[in-house]
């Protein structure tokens, strides 16, 4: 597994003009490819008088599924270039759609293949990113009577609580580095006298 990797932290449009041309791209988390192809779907709809509107977008932390279109512009020039980019900048979860309202000026090959990878270039500096890295899931079963220390101890040294439950003892979720599973076993005893138990789960990503 990629042990982190960049996505955008919401939807978002970024316009830009060359030679006359409108291009217009927007950018949009994409958990799945089915969330993807809904998002270009939407997009085309909002943009059908459009003379194009190709599309990118990367899939999976290690970027499992990466697809684009040109949309009739000549091959390569366009989807490529935007694939390229995200790719470049570690971008996962993604998609982008560039919608290009010509204005009257052909920008030749090389053109248009700055023009697509630029204006998503262009957007992501626009829109941010925001990094998110790989955790493995731990839970620590502790009494009732440390728990709120605990908790407070946690969020304290930089610890991600993910969840709490409350039954006959309290389950805090949180997610660890894999470097720092065995500092925090040995910090874990020392704060709880050795009472709590801990077990590591799966691995997930968060937000850094």
């Amino acid at each position: 597994m990629q042990d982190e990797y960049r996505t955008v932290p919401r939807a978002g449009v970024h316009e830009t003009e060359i030679n006359r041309s409108r291009f217009l791209c927007a950018l949009a988390p994409a958990a799945t490819e089915e969330e993807a192809q809904a998002f270009i779907a939407s997009v085309r709809r909002e943009h059908a008088d459009a003379t194009h509107n190709c599309w990118a977008y990367v899939i999976g932390a290690d970027a499992a599924v990466q697809k684009a279109s040109d949309d009739g512009e000549p091959g390569g020039t366009a989807g490529l270039p935007m694939l390229q980019m995200l790719l470049r900048r570690d971008m996962r979860y993604v998609v982008a759609v560039v919608t290009r309202y010509f204005g009257g000026v052909k920008l030749g090959a090389g053109g248009l293949i700055r023009a697509y990878g630029g204006a998503v270039g262009e957007a992501l500096d626009d829109l941010g990113t925001l990094t998110r890295r790989r955790f493995r899931l731990a839970t620590v079963t502790v009494d009732h009577q440390r728990a709120g220390k605990l908790q407070n101890e946690l969020r304290a040294t930089g610890r991600e609580v993910r969840d709490v439950r409350y039954a006959e003892a309290v389950t805090i979720e949180i997610g660890l580095p894999d470097a720092d599973v065995d500092a925090f076993r040995g910090w874990l005893a020392d704060a709880t006298a050795g009472s709590a138990r801990f077990e590591l789960g799966g691995e997930t990503y968060g937000d850094v």
